[in-house]
């Protein structure tokens, strides 16, 4: 299993983001490496963002809200949402959830 999953919910008109673009970084050296990429799922699910366990490390996880919003017509404030965190025990499976709306976006650390 991959130690990172999300999962999008489009809080302005309930129902899963569909098809958003994430992306993976991990920070080494000052620098930002990408490590993987995918789109959610119908379900606003992206399950195996990551083939292999991760290291303890500093990470960033990206949706890119615009190009969501712009392919429903919709204008938001936001063109990537962007979750920077820190992976302590990498023996546990981090799910971050993320509630999207065209002006307003949060996170937490799901189960």
């Amino acid at each position: 299993m991959s130690n990172i999953s999300t999962h999008i919910l489009d809080t302005s008109v309930g129902k899963p983001a569909a098809g958003v673009r994430v992306w993976l970084e991990r920070e080494h050296g000052g620098q930002w490496l990408a490590l993987a990429a995918s789109r959610t799922d119908a379900d606003g699910r992206a399950r195996e963002l990551t083939p292999a366990g991760l290291a303890a490390g500093h990470y960033r996880l990206h949706a890119d809200l615009g190009a969501y919003f712009a392919a429903d017509g919709r204008d938001t404030l936001y063109a990537t949402a962007i979750i920077d965190f820190v992976i302590g025990d990498p023996a546990q499976h981090y799910h971050l959830p993320l509630l999207i709306a065209p002006y307003a976006y949060s996170t937490y650390r799901g189960s």
